[in-house]
């Protein structure tokens, strides 16, 4: 296969390609352009948001095409864990900002062009749609999903084609967005990050990523901003372990010597204590297992705990047989008693790195921060150890804690000049030459890894590009917060910036505003006490993605546990008439956004919004959905798991490779 050839200048020849005193010509790169569509570039004002991985290949690629009028937008700064792909960064400029140092770098291959940088986020409200009109072109190379939806928004708004794309390890793709046309990127359910219920994360964890989130919340509780939803401790309102603590706490065996569980937030007790790391160790490992091993009824079912004592490892000797694994010192397996090691130093670094600070200091959670990391990685392992789980390297933990997908240099090349590929044809009005291009890790029957898909039209009841946006919610109006609703709600599950919304009961009563100070008092108020009820609908502006969405309100007294709303998949046609809720009657929820324990990382791989298919006929994916009637329902928030996908994938990862992609909030 020598598509990765064609598109870009070959591995062997990366260093020929790259040196601005051998800078290829346009015609090695892409073939020969027409005058018309040469002139074109030449004038072009494209915007690139993102200047990482894929990025930086995007830019080199658009100046040696013949692109000369660029801006490009980033926020993030160069980090020493980037230098190993994005190659227009070097050590020197670790801690600069990416967008500039990207311009900079670029410019040296080709001077003469136009390049702006913005080292600032693509939501900040000065880049609105008065902003996108200014350009032909948006190519995305971002990596989140909040910031590709505005992107989408702001594009719609402004009626400019985007070109999106995306890469995980070995997979990627790229695809064209333009309004009215084409689907838009939120026209099909992507799958939600993976939560775990707390009672797992806290009782009875069963896989390693629930000892690594653990870790992760313990060290915010021990060092960082406490958050009450990231506790610890067992918990004893676990629904699963029904038992009288009264009953048990004659029966608790914890240690009565320092280290002894006590009601008092993990940081205080820790202070207590001079965050002694080995009180923290026998509290942690020992004195709160012991606890746990008087739910009796958690037990039943499941391997119980194994307490470790601090002394007792201490006696055990350290041998070449406690390290597994070969290679790179991260990518080793550490015995029990070189991870209690670990735990140690670590804690004793933190603690001098939280004094340093002064009072009231707080620690920062980073992956590239090697304490920070090593704290994670000892404390998850020593947890797994004593739940029976088979323990993780170095390398391992900092994927998952850290919410990484091994990047891949070469899938950003080749992804990096399909975008640009994509664009000629838009410049060059072939708008209908213009697919959805996948990169697949294996070729497909026909011996292809790339396999491109005719765009498929916008979905009608996306509640994103339909001409009348609309969304039913169901939740419990005697229980949501008008700051639920803005925050957890129209924000985070909605994708807006800034919303205003407006009852619509005849009166146009302002529930929120965008701006300060105004609404503010409703905050705390639940939205019964505004007379919201079933039925009830909400005109919801942002008025920076020009983006409005009508909400119609759905009560229900029976959402599950931790459940605060679910957005419904059949929206109605029209709004319910307004009623009293009815007794027993079942609601269709197309939701699964409750936090449920993982049993696979399946859903999770999808996470950057890589979908794979097997055949290479330019199929519609609309031919491709596997249910009849999903043409008639709102977004498919339920459709996460692979008989529902929108395209068929091709490989599944083995067992082993679950590790690498997984979502963590």
């Amino acid at each position: 296969m020598r598509t990765s050839g064609a598109l870009l200048p070959s591995s062997q020849n990366q260093t020929t390609a790259r040196t601005p005193n051998a800078e290829p010509t346009m015609a090695q790169l892409v073939g020969p352009l027409r005058k018309e569509l040469a002139d074109s570039l030449s004038s072009c004002r494209v915007l690139v948001v993102g200047a990482g991985g894929i990025g930086c290949e995007l830019l080199k690629n658009l100046v040696l095409t013949g692109f000369k009028n660029i801006e490009v937008i980033d926020l993030d700064t160069i980090d020493v864990s980037n230098l190993n792909r994005q190659f227009l960064f070097q050590k020197k400029h670790v801690g600069k900002s990416k967008a500039q140092v990207a311009k900079e770098s670029v410019l040296r291959f080709c001077p003469s062009a136009n390049i702006t940088a913005y080292h600032d986020s693509i939501m900040n409200p000065d880049y609105n749609v008065e902003f996108f009109r200014n350009f032909q072109l948006v190519m995305n190379a971002l990596d989140n999903r909040a910031a590709r939806n505005h992107v989408n928004r702001m594009c719609l708004a402004a009626n400019i084609p985007l070109i999106e794309s995306g890469t995980a390890g070995y997979l990627g793709q790229v695809t064209v967005i333009k309004k009215g046309k084409t689907e838009c990127y939120e026209c099909q359910p992507k799958p939600t990050q993976k939560t775990f219920p707390g009672c797992t994360i806290r009782n009875t964890p069963s896989e390693p990523i629930h000892c690594i989130v653990w870790a992760k919340y313990l060290f915010n509780q021990l060092f960082g901003e406490e958050d009450a939803d990231q506790e610890v401790s067992p918990d004893t309102a676990d629904p699963e372990a029904t038992w009288n603590p009264e009953d048990t706490a004659a029966r608790a065996t914890a240690s009565e010597q320092d280290g002894d569980i006590k009601r008092v937030s993990t940081k205080e007790w820790a202070r207590s204590t001079g965050y002694n790391p080995v009180k923290l160790f026998n509290k942690l490992f020992k004195d709160d297992i012991m606890y746990l091993l008087t739910m009796d009824k958690l037990w039943k079912k499941r391997k119980a705990p194994l307490p470790l004592d601090w002394t007792e490892i201490q006696k055990l000797g350290c041998s070449k047989d406690d390290v597994s694994g070969s290679g790179l010192k991260d990518q080793q397996v550490l015995g029990v008693q070189g991870y209690a090691q670990l735990f140690q130093c670590s804690v004793e670094t933190l603690r001098s790195q939280l004094k340093d600070k002064g009072d009231g200091a707080e620690l920062v959670w980073d992956k590239d921060d090697s304490p920070a990391m090593d704290f994670v990685t000892a404390a998850s392992n020593l947890r797994m150890h004593v739940f029976s789980m088979n323990m993780k390297s170095r390398f391992d933990v900092k994927s998952m804690a850290g919410n990484i997908i091994p990047a891949i240099a070469t899938t950003n090349a080749i992804i990096a000049g399909l975008i640009v590929l994509e664009g000629l044809k838009i410049l060059n009005s072939d708008f209908d030459q213009c697919r959805t291009i996948f990169l697949n890790k294996q070729p497909n029957p026909r011996k292809k890894l790339l396999v491109p898909c005719a765009l498929d039209p916008p979905n009608p009841n996306c509640y994103v590009c339909a001409s009348q946006p609309e969304v039913t919610v169901k939740l419990n109006v005697h229980k949501t917060l008008v700051l639920a609703l803005q925050d957890k709600i129209l924000k985070e599950k909605f994708g807006m910036v800034a919303p205003d919304v407006q009852i619509e009961d005849g009166k146009g009563t302002i529930l929120i505003s965008s701006e300060e100070g105004e609404t503010e008092g409703n905050n705390n108020k639940f939205l019964s006490d505004f007379g919201i009820r079933n039925g009830s609908r909400l005109q919801v502006d942002d008025f920076l993605q020009d983006y409005t969405l009508l909400v119609n309100v759905l009560h229900s007294e029976d959402l599950e546990k931790d459940v605060e709303f679910e957005v419904v998949g059949d929206a109605p046609e029209k709004a319910p008439t307004p009623s009293a809720p009815e007794e027993g009657k079942s609601i269709a929820n197309g939701s699964n956004d409750s936090a449920q324990p993982s049993t696979s990382s399946k859903a999770a791989a999808d996470d950057d919004d890589v979908l794979i298919v097997e055949s290479d006929e330019e199929p519609s994916s609309s031919t491709m959905e596997t249910s009849p009637d999903t043409s008639n329902r709102k977004r498919k928030h339920h459709d996460t798991d692979d008989s529902a996908s929108k395209r068929k994938r091709v490989d599944q990862q083995p067992a082993e490779d679950d590790d690498d992609i997984i979502a963590l909030d």
